[in-house]
Formats: structure tokens, C-alpha cells, sequence
């Protein structure tokens, strides 16, 4: 298996190889008693200690079994299939367009039933108003030289987010208030996101944090990223959007939600910080 193009992807390879090998080092067993007791060649063992053969679930619970490390399957298992799949590049998804960034998750906000949103540097994509979308996905082509179909996106975006508007699923978000703040778009249009976020928050099924400026933190600003149910992240780079799967992984990410949660205003207090940053706009 020659090393994968995207670096992201071959590290993730090597990075749950390099776990394999190191299972079977704290059982204090040879490649060859290990394949011995998998029931297989000894260059195999060699291959997916090396990162040169992708090892399959069945691959890798033999392993687990045979090094008495079955605690060590799920989150080993979620690795492999993350590393095979599920890091998606940004550039591969956006070289036809936004359109089909905006589309490629359309089932799974169909399928989560809760969703955790923290966001630092903008609009959470679900409450956008199709005017601050517009500059937003407009910036973003322009940036990323992709094809203009930003038109197309926000469209797509707006259909996507119609699940919103769905009672039987509920929404939290947390936003620092530099977010409300940045200037993303016109003033005119800016008021208009400001005017709607308020409204969102009057929704039964969706609730809404702020972090202010002035609060006492215990935890960091951090990259943007959403939790779907408690099965799946989404934690964007400037290149990537990197999809999490391992259950160590989506803990984590809870953990930190949670923490910045608690950093959070919320009902008069929340809407009286968007209402100042309304108000700066004049």
C-alpha cells in the first residue's frame, strides 16, 4: 500500500500502527508468537505494524484477543475506519463547487437527533441567514479559488438547515461573543443575522450559550466544531474537516463542550449581548 496522498490520512495510518505494535510490545509477545495466535503469515503482522497493509476489524480484534487487550477494540476499530474514510478534504469536496460541501451532510442531519455546536469565529452554519451565508461562502470561494456557485450553496445550506425547525430534535450551541462581533458582512446584513439569531432563540428545541468577553475561563478558546448524537465529530481546519469517530475522541470533545458550556450566558443575559453587538453596528 503505497503512503496515502493526503499527509492527515497516512499519519492517521501510521498512528494506529504504531498502537498495534505497541499492544503487542506491553503483552510482551514476538510478531511471530502474535501471528501464531492470530492464525496468520508473520509478514503480515510486520505489514500492519508498518503502516503498509491496512488491517480490517476482524484484523484487529484477532490482535486485541491475542494480546488480552479486548478493552482497546472499539476505539482501535473506530481509528481504522476513520483513518480509511473519514477525514475529508476540504479541496476534494470543494473542487466542483461549494454546492456539494453543503450537501455531502444532508443525511446525517437527518439521522442526529442531538446536536452540540461550538462555535469561535462565526455564525454557526445552521442559524445563517442566507445574506451573511452568501459573504460568508463567497469569502471561502474566493479563498479557496473554487468554482462560483456560492448562489447554489446558500440554497443548499438553507434547505439543510431546515431541520431546525424540527421539534423532535434539539440543538445546542455555544458562541463566543467575538463571533457576534466580527464583521463578516455588510452592517445592513449583519443586523439582519443579529435580528434572526434572536428569534432562533426563542425556539423550544434549540438553546443558545454565549460566552462572554469578560468571563472567567477555564478552558481556552478552541477551533470550531459540532458533535452529532454521541457518535461523531466534526472539527474544522483550514484545510480539512476532520471527522472523529473513536469514542475517546467524541468524549473528549463532549468534556470540552461541556466545560465551555459552563463559561456560558444564556436567556436575558445571552440576548442582551447580542443585542449590544446589534446595537455597535449604528
Amino acid at each position: 500500500m503505497p503512503p496515502h496522498p493526503s499527509s492527515s490520512v497516512q499519519k492517521a495510518r501510521e498512528d494506529l500502527a504504531g498502537r498495534l505494535r505497541e499492544i503487542r510490545r506491553d503483552a510482551c509477545i514476538s510478531g511471530r508468537e502474535l501471528a501464531v495466535r492470530c492464525g496468520w503469515s508473520e509478514s503480515k503482522s510486520s505489514r500492519i505494524e508498518n503502516a503498509k497493509t491496512p488491517p480490517s476489524d476482524a484484523d484487529i480484534r484477532a490482535w486485541c484477543r491475542a494480546c488480552s487487550a479486548d478493552d482497546q477494540v472499539l476505539d482501535l476499530i473506530a481509528a481504522n475506519r476513520q483513518s480509511a474514510d473519514a477525514h475529508v478534504q476540504w479541496r476534494r469536496l470543494q473542487r466542483s463547487g461549494l454546492r456539494r460541501l453543503q450537501e455531502s451532510t444532508g443525511d446525517l442531519y437527518q439521522q442526529t437527533k442531538m446536536f452540540r455546536v461550538y462555535v469561535s469565529d462565526v455564525i454557526p452554519g445552521f442559524l445563517q441567514t442566507p445574506g451573511y451565508a452568501g459573504a460568508l461562502l463567497s469569502s471561502i470561494a474566493g479563498f479557496r479559488g473554487t468554482p462560483d456557485d456560492v448562489s447554489d450553496a446558500v440554497a443548499a445550506r438553507i434547505r439543510r438547515n431546515a431541520v431546525l425547525n424540527n421539534g423532535a430534535r434539539r440543538f445546542s450551541f455555544v458562541l463566543e461573543e467575538a463571533v457576534l462581533r466580527y464583521r463578516m458582512c455588510s452592517p445592513e446584513t449583519m443586523a439582519a443575522q443579529l435580528g434572526h439569531l434572536l428569534g432562533v432563540m426563542d425556539l423550544q428545541n434549540v438553546a443558545v450559550g454565549v460566552i462572554p468577553f469578560s468571563a472567567q475561563r477555564t478552558v481556552w478558546p478552541m477551533p470550531t466544531f459540532t458533535i452529532f448524537d454521541d457518535t461523531r465529530v466534526h472539527a474544522d481546519t483550514l484545510d480539512a474537516a476532520s471527522t472523529l469517530t473513536q469514542p475517546s475522541q467524541v468524549e473528549l470533545y463532549a468534556r470540552a463542550f461541556d466545560r465551555l458550556s459552563q463559561g456560558a450566558v444564556r436567556a436575558a443575559a445571552a440576548r442582551s449581548l447580542v443585542a449590544g453587538a446589534l446595537a455597535a453596528l449604528d
